[in-house]
């Protein structure tokens, strides 16, 4: 026996693996399928039709029929009842009949050639709501602290009515944990209070299918202490349930319910299992749960009504056992064991039974596998008939919950039901058995594109059907291998797992179904997308009301996938509100309020994933301003402030500012007076006397202060003495004779009292005499007469008032007025550093002689000539002050080669004493200065000839000159020469220099000590005899003294020099001393009280000047600044004049093309004139003004508008002819200048003739012969010259 067991087991593990439920298409033939039906226990709303659901499927389509309470349900007799066309759903029309006659339990069967389906029994049951029974309620008087117990027994319901209680306001009575409603509704309280008293608890029972409430009639409560019971104790008596127990004491917990120390509950599995303890008890006390035999399931536990209701839903076998409940108060505990038992009605273990479908000949098994508690009895019915009782079949075997089928032939065709139940319920359903030969048949749609973001599962369904079960297979893009290994799955139903997809496994892929008796395929599509990411998240703001906060949510995301931004605010959509403007990647809202406050959620969402991202927005403002503002332990000198703050809008409060006003003595001034910490309402105020305080508190948090708080009462001090003296003593001469002595006044509130006045007093330092004394009132200053001069004094100065003097004053100290030194420093002497400095010393002034504050020493010194012979005096005196004690001090920026003097005084605050002896002395040779002037007299070929002006500072000997030059190529400078040359020469001619070249020249002069800074100057070699260039403009042919007065020229600099270059000019230098700001300065030559323009040159050797005006010269200087106590350095001055147009170009008057274009023009000329000449002597004589007068058209007029003259050329310099002219020496032609006149051409003369054709008007280089626009009359032949004269007169 026990080895068939062994092979029907093995037998069945092989056809479970062989027998899946599969879906049988509609075209195919199959047996009955019970799609949809109504609920077991089916409850009508009475008021509705009834409609009992019974729908099913097969092939060919099903017929239906019903029976009730096990009998047949003939529907033709029931006028009423109807069944839908294709449907086995009865609709029972109640308009005539009560809902009432058609309860009962049904069962719907569903037929057709290959078998029979029934669906399970349905039990019709109509709903009640039945009234409350009238009942007279009596009010309920009850002790204070006594428990109490409300019944609500609603009635009964089908189904069971869902209770609460309300007031006569409909608003629910509010529970606690003294007071609560039990599972049954009654309202228990665990003591009563007076505040329980009312007239209007109202239990209600709402019954949900017919949506109808009924109210119990209301319950009054009166809660009484004990005297007041037995006060009202004979108006109640007839009428009233009166509780007499003794006064209500604290007392430990007992249980209201449920009764005594233990009880039992069973629970259904699956179900909800709900245990209540309610324990009276003062105080109220508190419950608590345990289970005794385990542990509570945490995630299916929850505690109702304040911990009294345990709560475990989807019970199982593993929640049977001991659960305690625990009541707990000061005075004591008391427990409850409740022993819970689980039952369960029939369910099933591995799923209901499922359809079988077979090939001719194949190996089949139906499994009905269920358990219960009890254990459940299993039975099988064939076309809804008793199995025992159904034809017998071969090749079926009925073995308990399991039916083996074998070498099945299409007569095994049949609906099997399986019944299990037990006491609690049952379960029935249905399966057959479909034998069927089917070639394979893919039921997916071809070419589905399935979508799946990257590192996700994807699960491509391959859904079939065939008949033997196909197998299969998958491949992808091409058939080279299947998948089934990782990360491939295939799945029992044909669906092919890919576990965390990867770009690459993006294509196409072919699921294979095959089976004996044919192939079936089909092709779908995977495409592996870029998951959403928020990049940027929100991040958390905190905002003041009124403003505008943005949230800025950036998101990456697939870019063939449509994203759409929402965003939440607490998990529910932004408020209706234009304040709220969304963005593709941002939430602005504008004027935050304080509703606007809480939790955002950014959501990106697309078709296949979303990302999502909180933050938060908390709105703060100025804090609330403190309110309740109180005065208490009022002293003389001090009193105590308390305040409430106000609301600090989600901002701490950082700190409180306490302000005063004293009414007394500035009333409507409000003034600080102390602060203290956020976290204090409290403050210890110092006061002074003698004032009338009022108080206000200020607020202080992260946005800014708050409005002031509403002033306190006043507060008056009484008046004292004077806490303190004036402060700031001071004591000094307004004259020589004299001692003012001032302070600084006390303000009223430090007077402390009225009657403010000062008590001031002196004496002589160093000498035994008493103190003088005075008082004063309304000043802050006393004068003391016919003091000796400059002695030192003690001063004090004390403040009283009508209540008394204020403490001993501090002295003071102070000197009386200043005068004059009355002697010269000694033993001045003069030690020469440089040619340009020099040292001086002198012995201090004895303090005896300064009758004052020493401030300082003044040297004043001059330069008495230079060393040359023949020079002027200067007498022109310079200061130097040197502060303080000094004995020594230095004199910079002295000519070299010169004879100094100078002097020295002391000062105070007075004035300066008489001068020192004067003391002369000699600075050596230094450098001289650059020459003079530099010009170019004669310019040749190959030569140039440059004439120079020695230097107007000579600082010593001349010794000689130093030229040096080289060519200059646009910005580009050739090799450097250099000539020495003796110092008694002003000029000198270079020879073999290269034709048409500019070129560069460097002077400098030099002495003894050393050269000094070099004058520059260009010049151009000409082209050829017959074109002399001019020097470049820079060298001026009559140099002139600059016209304003130069600074002295510091050694520091050394070959200075300039250059015209393209876009401006460029200065070049050599600087050798300290390190100092440098400038390079520059003003116009012709303008006076022009301020100096300065460009900023640190750390370079040279700068461009730009954006100086064409033909302008230029005072060009480099400046060392910054050193403290010593004037600027200066360089030596250039004068630099500017071309109107700079051009380094060939004259265009030898240009080949210019002398071909001017003869070209000759030539036209010629035979204009020849051709006037014919036409004159063919037409006469004819007057000029007839001729002016026919024509009047402008361009018949030769002569300008204005002067009646013709156009004119004009040089500026010479008026040269044009045969052989040059450019002027600007380089420039002027616009308004002719580029041609007749006069050039001709032989020159006035050019005039009569009336008979001649000329009017003189038409040279200048504009005098507008003064005679009528000549004389002439019989002359006219000459060629005349003729093309009057020629002009016509064109």
């Amino acid at each position: 026996m026990m080895e068939r067991r062994m092979v029907t087991v093995l037998l069945l593990l092989i056809l479970g693996q062989l027998t899946t439920a599969l879906e049988v298409p509609l075209d195919l033939s199959q047996p009955p399928t019970i799609t949809h039906q109504s609920p077991k226990d089916y409850i009508i709303d009475p008021r509705e039709n009834i409609i009992i659901h019974c729908e099913a499927k097969g092939k060919p389509h099903p017929s239906f029929s019903w029976t009730r309470d096990g009998t047949h349900f003939d529907i033709d007799k029931f006028p009423n009842v109807n069944m839908r066309p294709r449907s086995g759903t009865l609709v029972v029309d109640i308009s005539q009949e009560k809902a009432e006659h058609y309860e009962g339990t049904y069962q719907c069967t569903a037929r057709n050639d290959h078998g029979t389906a029934v669906s399970h029994n349905i039990v019709v049951r109509q709903s009640r709501s039945p009234l409350w029974s009238k009942e007279k309620i009596k009010p309920i008087v009850v002790q204070e602290g006594v428990p109490l117990v409300l019944p609500c027994r609603p009635p009964a319901g089908l189904p069971p009515p869902i209770i609460f209680w309300m007031d006569n306001n409909f608003q629910r009575l509010p529970q606690s944990q003294r007071v609560s409603q039990s599972l049954n509704g009654d309202l228990y309280f665990s003591n009563v209070l007076r505040a329980d008293s009312r007239n209007d608890y109202i239990c209600y029972a709402r019954f949900p299918h017919t949506q109808t409430i009924q109210q119990k009639q209301p319950i009054t409560v009166k809660v009484l202490n004990l005297d007041a019971i037995n006060d009202t104790v004979a108006a109640f008596y007839n009428d009233t349930d009166l509780f007499s127990e003794e006064p209500a004491d604290e007392r430990r917990p007992t249980f209201l319910t449920p009764s005594g120390q233990s009880s039992s509950k069973m629970v259904l599995r699956g179900q909800v299992l709900e245990m209540e303890c309610i324990a009276e008890g003062l105080p109220t006390p508190e419950i608590s749960w345990t289970k005794v035999s385990g542990e509570l399931p945490a995630e299916r536990t929850s505690f109702l009504h304040y911990q009294k209701t345990l709560r475990i839903v989807n019970v199982s076998e593993a929640d049977a056992g001991e659960y305690r409940c625990m009541a707990k108060n000061q005075l004591g505990s008391v427990h409850h064991t409740i022993h819970v038992t689980v039952k369960a009605a029939p369910y099933w273990i591995s799923g209901a039974p499922k359809n079988l479908i077979l090939a001719p000949g194949e190996n089949g098994a139906l499994t009905c596998r269920a358990s219960g508690t009890p254990k459940p009895s299993i039975s099988w019915a064939m076309n809804g008939i008793p199995i025992e009782n159904s034809p017998n079949d071969l090749s079926r075997k009925v073995d308990d919950d399991t039916i083996i089928f074998t070498n099945v032939q299409t007569g095994s065709k049949a609906v099997y039901q399986c019944n299990v139940s037990n006491e609690y319920g049952y379960l029935l359903s249905n399966a057959f058995v479909n034998v069927l030969s089917e070639p394979p048949r893919v039921l997916t749609p071809a070419h589905k594109v399935y979508q799946v973001i990257k590192n996700h599962q994807a699960l491509l369904e391959c859904s079939s059907f065939g008949s033997p079960i196909p197998e299969i297979t998958w491949f992808k893009d091409t058939r080279a291998s299947t998948l089934n290994s990782d990360p491939y799955n295939v799945h029992d139903n044909g669906t092919l797992e890919i576990h965390g997809v990867q770009t690459r496994h993006s294509g196409k892929y072919t699921c294979v179904a095959t089976n004996m008796l044919g192939i079936s395929e089909n092709h779908v599509y995977l495409e592996v997308k870029e998951p959403t990411r928020i990049l940027k998240q929100p991040e958390y703001r905190v905002v003041q009301r009124g403003r505008v906060a943005v949230f800025e949510c950036k998101v990456k995301h697939d870019p063939t996938l449509i994203p759409t931004m929402t965003w939440l605010k607490d998990d529910d959509e932004l408020p209706d509100d234009d304040r709220f403007v969304v963005d593709s990647d941002s939430l602005t809202i504008n004027d935050v309020n304080y509703e606007d406050a809480g939790v955002y959620t950014c959501i990106m969402n697309t078709s296949l994933d979303h990302d999502l991202a909180r933050t938060e927005l908390t709105v703060v403002e100025h804090p609330d301003p403190p309110t309740d503002l109180e005065l208490t332990e009022p002293k003389k000198r001090s009193v105590h402030l308390t305040w409430t703050p106000g609301d600090e809008h989600n901002s701490p409060i950082e700190k409180f500012i306490i302000q005063y006003e004293d009414s007394l003595h500035h009333k409507g001034s409000w003034h600080n007076l102390t602060e203290v910490s956020g976290m204090k309402t409290t403050a210890h105020l110092k006061l002074s006397p003698h004032a009338h305080y009022a108080f206000r508190v200020l607020a202080l948090n992260g946005v800014g202060l708050s409005r002031p708080s509403l002033p306190s009462r006043m507060y008056k001090t009484e008046p004292a003495a004077p806490d303190e003296n004036p402060t700031d003593i001071q004591g000094q001469g307004t004259e020589h004779d004299n001692l003012v002595i001032s302070w600084k006044p006390l303000t009223p509130t430090q007077a402390n009292g009225p009657g403010l006045h000062y008590k001031v007093m002196w004496r002589q330092k160093g000498v035994d005499s008493d103190w003088m004394a005075v008082t004063v009132r309304n000043t802050s200053k006393f004068v003391v007469s016919g003091t000796p001069t400059f002695v030192p004094y003690e001063l004090k100065v004390q403040a009283l008032n009508d209540h008394g003097a204020g403490p001993e004053p501090a002295i003071a100290h102070g000197y009386s007025g200043e005068d004059l030194p009355l002697a010269a420093p000694d033993n001045v002497h003069v030690q020469v550093v440089s040619s340009s400095q020099a040292a001086v010393h002198w012995d201090v002034v004895p303090s005896r002689l300064l009758r004052g504050h020493l401030k300082g020493y003044r040297v004043y010194y001059w330069r008495e000539q230079s060393l040359h012979k023949h020079s002027h005096h200067h007498t022109e005196k310079q200061v130097l002050t040197f502060s303080g004690n000094h004995t020594h001090g230095k004199l910079p920026g002295l000519h070299p080669f010169s004879l100094y003097a100078l002097h020295i005084r002391a000062f105070n605050g007075k004035g300066e004493g008489p001068p020192s002896v004067v003391k002369q002395f000699e600075t050596p040779e230094g450098v001289p200065d650059a020459p003079s002037s530099l010009v170019v007299t004669d310019s040749n070929v190959d030569s140039l000839t440059l004439e120079w002006s020695p230097p107007h500072g000579r600082n010593g000997h001349i010794t000689g000159y130093t030229l040096k030059y080289q060519p200059v190529n646009n910005t580009q400078l050739g090799p450097l020469e250099e000539l020495a040359l003796p110092a008694n020469e002003t000029s000198v001619t270079l020879l073999n220099l290269k034709y048409s070249t500019r070129y560069k020249f460097y002077l400098n002069a030099k002495t003894m000590v050393g050269a000094g800074p070099a004058i520059s100057q260009e010049a151009v070699t000409i082209m050829d005899e017959g074109n002399t260039q001019t020097s470049h403009p820079n060298a001026q042919p009559y140099p002139r003294q600059p016209t304003h007065q130069a600074p002295p020229v510091s050694e520091d600099f050394g070959n200075v020099s300039s250059t015209v270059v393209d876009d401006g000019v460029l200065i070049s230098w050599e600087y050798s001393g300290p390190e100092k700001d440098l400038y390079v300065e520059y003003k116009m030559k012709d303008t006076q009280g022009e301020e100096w323009r300065r460009e900023l040159v640190n750390g370079s050797q040279n700068f461009v000047v730009r954006g100086l005006k064409a033909g302008v010269s230029y005072w060009v200087r480099l400046v060392a600044s910054s050193v403290p106590d010593l004037p600027p350095q200066h360089s030596q001055e250039l004068l630099v004049s500017v071309p109107a147009v700079v051009s380094r170009q060939v004259d265009i008057a030898t240009q080949g093309w210019f002398i071909g274009l001017m003869c070209a023009i000759a030539l036209l000329i010629l035979i204009l004139l020849i051709i006037c000449f014919i036409q004159r002597n063919k037409g006469g004589k004819y007057p000029v003004k007839e001729k002016e007068d026919a024509h009047t058209d402008p361009e018949f007029q030769p002569m300008k508008e204005e002067d009646c003259t013709f156009g004119e050329y004009s040089d500026n310099e010479d008026h040269k002819p044009l045969k052989g002219s040059r450019s002027p020496s600007n380089g420039t032609v002027k616009r308004e200048d002719s580029d041609d006149s007749l006069v050039d051409y001709g032989e020159g003369g006035d050019g005039q003739f009569n009336e008979d054709g001649s000329f009017i008007g003189q038409y040279s280089g200048k504009s005098g012969s507008r003064d005679n626009p009528e000549g004389p009359e002439s019989s002359e032949a006219p000459s060629p010259v005349k003729a093309m004269n009057s020629l002009n007169s016509f064109v």
